[in-house]
Order: structure tokens, then C-alpha cells, then sequence
């Protein structure tokens, strides 16, 4: 199989050395705004095992150079349109979330997906994760129990470049999409509203660019279970993401072992001790291994696409709902952002 990469970055550089070593991908062609970055990415690829990465000197080479399938790994302002020349081209796509940076583009997308035929698989990478799988299936089987809480958490251990957070879409849209998505995933319900709030105690680069550097919100599905769901920039002791799902016969958390950045305050428990997690790259080189695998079964004509568009926008709309929620300080129900 020949896999296009566009995107050179730092998360592009992650699926580009992933595609490199997955044993489906026969050849990588990849492309970037910056072409002397793809070239980079080729040759350190090439370094290891000749022949197998070769760099394009642009998005619309790369797309005419005989692909199976694209990923899309450029920043996310691009993302929307290079979705659309891939559709075009009548290729296989995976691209990081979010799809487009609003609801409307989200909806172009989905029309154009529908029209041109080709899937389309959104990177959420906690769908393929070991811990959050195995919350799925106890969850689906029964075994908890009927559901009464959720709790969620995605705490990074620093704060991203200032430069980064006016095109992010906010912390909701950013990171906490990731829970809103992971809670659909693993209990097959659907979001109905959205209490959220925020504030911001570190750097002053986040109000500035009307943004807050933590945030809370408190979710009703809509089967009347509650859920909550905490971000921040700020998680000095490491980077810490977990789902726990609460039931009614028991109780399980994805996200909690060995290298969860958190210490207990009672004497004698030294347990979590490992060295904590310091970025979601080490976190989740696992998911994203397994998640490119997956696409290249998708490109092959072998399965469904494992997260639609239409699942994408249901993500995006709980983070409209937490962000209009934070910012006129009330609840806000999904079906007013729809």
C-alpha cells in the first residue's frame, strides 16, 4: 500500500515514522507547507531503511503520486481543505480531529464524504486505546451495572505556545473534545447538555486569546447519567488522562496505572510510582499504532471507518455547548447548537 502523509510536524512526524514501520505500507509519500520539513521527515526515515519514504514537493504532487490512502496531519486550519482535495482525488483519508474548526464546515465535510464516496477517518486516538476499549466493554456487556456518574480528565503536564492557542478553538474544542467523543464511545449515548465553566491562573496568553487554562463541565446524557469532564494546561506532576465509568454492580477507570501522574496522600501507599507520563505522544503510542493500522484496513475496503465525520461533529457540538455554556454562565442543551 502507497500512504500519503501531509504534515510534517510534530504529530506528523509520530505518523509518519508509525506508517513507516507498519508492514501494509509498502511506500510514504509525504508532503508539507514547509517542503525542506517533508524532506527532513524522508531522509530520517529513508536513514533506517532505504527506499520506503520519499518526500513530495507539494500537497496536490503527493496527492497525484498514485495513492492508496492519505493522512492529514497538518495544523488544524488546514485540515477542512485538504480533506476536500483528497475527496477529490477519490482517496481513502484519515485526518487528526477536527475535521474543520465549526459546525458548518464539519457539515460540508460530511456532504462531501457522502458524494465522493471515499471514507473519511477522524483521529481520535482514545477509541484504540487498551484501557478505554476494555471501560467500553464492560460497560456495553452490563458488567457495572447501570451508569450513574462518569469522570474525565485531560490534564497536560505543561501549556502549549502561546502562538498556538487563537487557532485551537479553545480548551473545550482542543482537549476536552477528546472526552466528549471517548464518553460517547464507550456508553453508546448521546450528549443532551452542558454546564461548563473556566479560569485561568497562569500564563496571561489564554484570556488574551479569549481562552481559559482550566475548565469544568458537567454533562447529562441522554439517558439522564451524569458525567463530568476536567481540563488544564497546568498538570505539573505529568500528563494524566482517565475515564471512569461508575455503575450501579461496579465500578472501572481507563487511564490509571503505574505511570499515572498522581500520589496518594495516605501514609504507607506508594502506589502509583512509576515515572509519570509526560505527553500524550508517550501516553498513547499504543492507540496511535493500532489507529493507523486500522485506517490502512479502512483504505483497503476491509472495515467501516472506525470514527466517522457525523461522530466527529457530535464531539464538536458538546464543545460548542461547554464553550457558549462557560461564557454566558448557564446550561446549554445540544440541540440549541446544532
Amino acid at each position: 500500500m502507497r500512504v500519503g502523509l501531509i504534515g510534517a510536524g510534530r504529530i506528523g512526524a509520530l505518523h509518519a515514522a508509525t506508517l513507516h514501520h507498519l508492514p501494509e505500507v509498502d511506500s510514504l509519500v509525504i508532503a508539507d507547507a514547509d517542503a525542506g520539513l517533508a524532506r527532513s521527515v524522508a531522509e530520517s526515515l529513508r536513514a533506517g531503511d532505504a527506499g520506503r519514504a520519499e518526500a513530495a514537493d507539494s500537497v496536490e504532487a503527493a496527492l497525484s503520486a498514485g495513492l492508496d490512502g492519505v493522512v492529514i496531519a497538518a495544523a488544524t486550519p488546514a485540515h477542512a481543505e485538504l480533506i476536500h482535495l483528497a475527496l477529490d482525488a477519490k482517496l481513502p483519508v484519515f485526518c487528526e480531529k477536527p475535521v474543520a474548526p465549526d459546525v458548518a464546515g464539519t457539515r460540508e465535510v460530511i456532504a462531501h464524504v457522502a458524494a465522493s464516496g471515499a471514507p473519511l477517518h477522524v483521529g481520535f486516538q482514545r477509541r484504540f486505546d487498551a484501557g478505554y476499549l476494555a471501560l467500553r466493554e464492560a460497560v456495553r456487556s452490563g458488567r457495572l451495572g447501570w451508569l450513574h456518574t462518569l469522570r474525565a480528565v485531560t490534564a497536560d503536564a505543561a501549556p502549549p505556545p502561546a502562538a498556538y492557542l487563537p487557532a485551537s478553538g479553545g480548551i473545550f474544542r482542543d482537549c476536552a473534545v477528546h472526552d466528549f467523543d471517548a464518553i460517547r464511545f464507550v456508553t453508546g449515548r448521546d450528549i443532551a447538555e452542558v454546564y461548563a465553566t473556566g479560569a485561568n491562573k497562569g500564563e496571561a496568553c489564554f484570556a488574551g486569546a479569549g481562552d481559559v487554562d482550566t475548565a469544568a463541565a458537567a454533562l447529562t446524557l441522554d439517558d439522564g447519567t451524569l458525567a463530568t469532564v476536567t481540563c488544564t494546561r497546568y498538570n505539573g506532576q505529568g500528563y494524566d488522562v482517565r475515564l471512569e465509568a461508575c455503575g450501579s454492580t461496579g465500578s472501572m477507570v481507563a487511564g490509571l496505572d503505574d505511570k499515572t501522574p498522581l500520589r496518594s496522600a495516605e501514609p504507607g501507599t506508594t502506589w502509583p510510582g512509576g515515572s509519570p507520563y509526560r505527553a500524550f505522544m508517550d501516553r498513547f503510542r499504543d492507540a496511535y499504532v493500532a489507529e493507523l493500522k486500522a485506517f490502512t484496513e479502512l483504505a483497503a475496503g476491509r472495515i467501516d471507518s472506525p470514527c466517522t465525520a457525523d461522530e466527529a461533529l457530535e464531539a464538536l457540538l458538546a464543545a460548542d455547548a461547554a464553550d457558549l455554556s462557560r461564557r454566558e454562565r448557564r446550561p446549554v442543551r445540544i440541540e440549541e447548537v446544532r
